[in-house]
């Protein structure tokens, strides 16, 4: 069920994305953390994510937001609209989807025919956090994540998550209560 809040967030969210993209077509890609002006329209709190130019903006007050750097999915494998934060991890463990499985079976061949999960640490691909995207109550698939390749920061390489550099993951993780709106445009 999508609530009022919600559809107020996402359509806000469209209509800000040309000039957000607009904005940063201009300036060289820089994921650093920092404090930029945003359209009044967003509430302090929300996390909006524009995949078009690589960044993440966590909504700090109004008219003001925490700028991110961060990688996002491959075409066809990104996610796009409203979710909320509903869980938080520490060093998660991973496992990829089945989907993932078959579609790459070469890279993801130590996980095929059996149940092995990757224990959370340096070298996992879910990096030191993860916040767990949901709708209605129920798991996405998607996350923002840490990831130990600092070189897919500001490209569109993932299987649809939304990565940032473990750092940086970090600090949003801190600053970010379950039941976060995230808004994908």
């Amino acid at each position: 069920m999508i609530t009022r809040r919600t559809f107020l967030a996402t359509t806000a969210a469209a209509s800000v994305v040309p000039a957000i993209a607009a904005a940063n077509a201009t300036q060289e890609y820089d994921p650093t953390p920092q404090y930029v002006r945003i359209k009044k329209q967003f509430l302090p709190g929300h996390l909006l994510i524009v995949p078009r130019s690589f960044y993440l903006y966590l909504v700090t007050e109004p008219r003001k937001a925490i700028r991110y750097g961060c990688g996002v999915g491959k075409a066809g494998l990104e996610f796009q609209g409203t979710a909320t934060i509903d869980v938080k991890k520490e060093w998660p463990t991973w496992r990829p989807t089945q989907e993932m499985i078959q579609r790459e079976p070469v890279t993801y061949a130590r996980f095929a025919n059996n149940d092995y999960v990757q224990p959370g640490g340096p070298e996992n691909p879910l990096g030191a956090r993860a916040l767990y995207l949901f709708q209605n109550g129920r798991d996405t698939y998607f996350r923002i994540h840490g990831t130990p390749q600092r070189e897919t920061i500001g490209r569109a390489v993932s299987n649809g998550c939304i990565r940032m550099l473990n750092e940086h993951v970090i600090d949003l993780y801190e600053r970010v209560p379950i039941g976060t709106v995230v808004t994908v445009v």
